[in-house]
């Protein structure tokens, strides 16, 4: 079951391709390629991973003309929406809009003077791509922090008004915004200022977040806490590593607060003195065949054939182990007994019987 969030702030909705974003649509969640976007293959495979991996739209860095050259043919070699990265140069917005990108992410006042702005306004809304507003603690103009001191959450908001401002100017309003700092409580404080003064749709994101575990930490705190309070249209997990997995980080957020229903869910015991199989092998391979799966789904892997059916009855199907046996069991109730060494492999075929989808190969 979907749920709604408290305090939900309807944002307008705008389309990045044929992604509804704001609105009533579903929290949508985004990546970036770390390839050099002028190697086609490689920037396309990461792509194609992400796609499996649930990603909806994907960020490449443009930032020169010979990475412009690629997104025609990038754009046509994948399935999901593709947004162009750029900064400073102007011309590079053009090529990426005529190249048939579905977003652009810039920040105006960064591009140019005001003809060169007006000249990416006026392709960008010919074609009707949306552009979002991108400020981070790193990139805030030298007034704005010479004033502040630091980028604090009320700078990171007055450079992303002073941004949107440049485009509303123009006439333009397909926008989305994003205001991302590395500290987890500054980020929660300047999106929630900034929803109370814009109803644009927000990308939501704690940026340099760090390596997997700290990015994870710090991206559920930030954004669990936004999203729980009714801020964000898109959400990106940030992660120094490979961009697949922000996906199960990203899903799990999602997941958790009961927004999006998507892919199998691994429940497993913290195991103890009772636990006789490798209760934590178990779920890593699991989780890793099952990586691909669309279909909402509840996996239990338990230690203890006692108490473990009982304790994850809400799965949907899982197995307990004991010395040299274990269970199946579904709800709640045990519905096959085997050898402890075919446990892994009778759950994955539960799994994709109950998915009708393939497994990851290993």
């Amino acid at each position: 079951m979907i749920h709604s969030r408290i305090g939900s702030r309807r944002t307008k909705k705008i389309y990045v391709g044929s992604v509804a974003i704001g609105g009533d649509a579903p929290v949508v969640v985004q990546s970036m390629t770390n390839t050099d976007t002028r190697d086609f293959d490689a920037t396309v495979s990461q792509i194609r991973r992400l796609e499996a991996r649930g990603c909806e739209v994907v960020r490449v860095a443009v930032p020169d003309m010979d990475a412009a050259s690629t997104l025609e043919r990038i754009k046509k070699a994948i399935s999901i929406p593709l947004i162009a990265d750029i900064h400073f140069d102007y011309r590079l917005a053009l090529a990426a809009l005529r190249a048939g990108v579905d977003g652009l992410r810039l920040n105006p006042g960064n591009i140019g003077g005001r003809e060169k702005i007006r000249r990416v306004v006026k392709e960008a809304l010919d074609r009707r791509v949306p552009i979002r507003v991108g400020v981070n603690s790193g990139s805030l103009e030298k007034d704005i922090l010479a004033r502040y001191g630091r980028p604090s959450p009320e700078a990171l908001v007055e450079s992303a008004l002073r941004n949107v401002r440049i485009l509303e100017d123009e006439g333009f309003n397909l926008i989305k915004i994003s205001i991302k700092s590395s500290s987890v409580m500054d980020t929660i404080r300047a999106y929630m200022l900034l929803s109370e003064k814009v109803d644009y749709p927000l990308h939501l994101g704690v940026t340099e977040a760090g390596t997997l575990v700290q990015g994870a930490v710090k991206s559920a705190v930030g954004l669990g806490v936004l999203l729980y309070h009714g801020i964000g249209d898109t959400i990106r997990v940030s992660i120094t590593g490979p961009p697949e997995e922000e996906m199960p980080i990203a899903y799990g957020i999602l997941r958790s607060l009961g927004l999006r229903e998507r892919g199998v869910e691994v429940i497993s015991c913290p195991t103890c003195g009772r636990t006789e199989i490798d209760v934590l092998t178990l779920a890593c391979e699991i989780e890793k065949r099952t990586a691909t799966i669309k279909k909402p789904l509840k996996v239990a892997v338990m230690g203890c054939v006692v108490n473990g059916p009982g304790e994850a009855r809400e799965a949907d199907v899982g197995i307990a182990g004991g010395r040299g046996k274990g269970i199946i069991f579904k709800k709640g109730r045990v519905v096959k007994k085997i050898a402890e060494a075919e446990l892994l492999y009778a759950l994955l075929r539960e799994i994709e019987e109950l998915t009708g989808e393939p497994l990851c190969r290993t």
